[in-house]
Parts: C-alpha cells; structure tokens; sequence
C-alpha cells in the first residue's frame, strides 16, 4: 500500500497511515490473494475511487457502507453503487424508494451514484476490497485503519457535515468520535436499508430532506439528490 494515487486533498490524512505497518501487511496480503488466482472486488484503480471524486473539503454528506458488493461487475468502489448496466442492487433499491418517499424524486432505473458523489456525498465503505463471493472477507485485514482516519478527518473538520448511519455497523464506526460530541455535525442513525431491516424503520426516516435542511442552515448548501433516470 502507498499514497502514489491519493487525492491531493486527503494526501496529508492518509499518507502516515498508508506507511505504516498495518497497511504494508494489507498490501502484500492482497497481492498474495491475487497472484493466488482469488478475484478481488473492485479492481484495482478504483479502490479509493469514493475519496477521488469526493475532496476532503468538499464533504457534505458521509454515507457508510460495510464492504464491497462480492458479485461479478458490481463494486466501483462507491458505497451502495452500482455500474449502469448491474442490476440495482436490494439496499440501494429501498434507498431509492425513501429517496421517492422524502424528495418525491422520480426511481432512477439504474444504480450508479457517481453523481452523489461529485456533489458533497462521500459514499466510504469500511472495508475498501472484498473476494468474489464472499461477503466481509476482507474484514479486519487492514482497510479499517485507512477509513477510520478518513471518517475521523470528516468529523474534525470546521464544515458542519451530515453521517448518515445506516445500521449498527456504521453507527459503531463513527458515534464513538470525539470530534462529534460537540453538536457541530448532523448524525443520522435508522436501521440498514437492506430488505431484511428496512421496515424496522429505515422507512420514513427522511435522511434526505433532514440533511438538506441542516446544511441549508449552516450555509453548506443543500445536496442535489436527483439523478437521471438512464445513466
């Protein structure tokens, strides 16, 4: 692992945490898997592709993801996105529905992001690779080091910010951060969007309109959620 092909904008963050020795592991562990035949999601080049399309200062919003999507074609290294063409994924689908329900935005039928994240939203997993096929098998290898330094960045930071924290797993992530307790960011905590918990209160939420009033009123700018209905 080096910071060779890290955003300028979040170089200063993680490149002590790039050189240290956890991720020095997680990169030979991961060329290990890879010369092993094991196919690694997303590909290479698109790893930290969520902190390249998303400066550190212009952070609005702070969507976190788990790991990776495991199927073929799907992970692009955004939480929750999928490539036009990959079938909308079942969380990403409920997301689209409460976006509907909040916003009255029309369903796009596709599920790329991309445009979230040119708008302020850092769409991070915690866990930046997985195996094919295997949910969370990258877990605990390494990638925890570098997001929890990019989450904390976020919560450091002058701007007035949106978490949305979809789950516990993301909720126990970020509610532990110093840097929150001081009422300057927005936390918005429901249950995950994936269809086994969304009606556990995931719907009716309203993360969408609730962020965009709290950065209208901290003269952020409210997010532009929509997106096309073709990609």
């Amino acid at each position: 692992m080096n910071g060779d092909n890290l955003p300028a904008s979040w170089r200063d963050v993680l490149e002590p945490v790039l050189a240290g020795e956890e991720a020095r592991r997680l990169g030979g562990w991961l060329r290990a898997e890879e010369e092993a035949g094991k196919a690694v999601y997303p590909p290479r080049g698109s790893r930290l592709r969520a902190l390249e399309l998303t400066g550190r200062e212009a952070v609005k919003v702070v969507i976190l993801g788990q790991d990776p999507y495991h199927g073929p074609g799907q992970a692009m290294g955004l939480s929750f996105s999928v490539p036009a063409g990959v079938r909308v994924p079942p969380s990403l689908a409920n997301i689209y529905k409460e976006l509907h329900a909040d916003l009255g935005l029309p369903v796009p039928g596709h599920g790329d992001l991309t445009l979230w994240a040119k708008r302020g939203v850092l769409l991070l997993n915690t866990t930046l690779t997985v195996e094919a096929g295997q949910a969370g098998s990258h877990a605990g290898r390494g990638w925890e080091a570098v997001t929890d330094a990019v989450v904390a960045a976020v919560a450091e930071s002058k701007h007035p910010t949106v978490f949305v924290l979809w789950g516990a797993h993301a909720q126990k992530k970020v509610l532990r951060l110093p840097a929150l307790a001081d009422g300057r960011h927005l936390v918005l905590k429901s249950p995950h969007p994936s269809p086994l918990s969304a009606h556990r209160g995931f719907f009716g939420s309203k993360p969408f309109s609730q962020a965009n009033a709290f950065l209208e009123a901290a003269g952020r700018g409210a997010i532009d959620w929509s997106l096309p209905l073709r990609a």
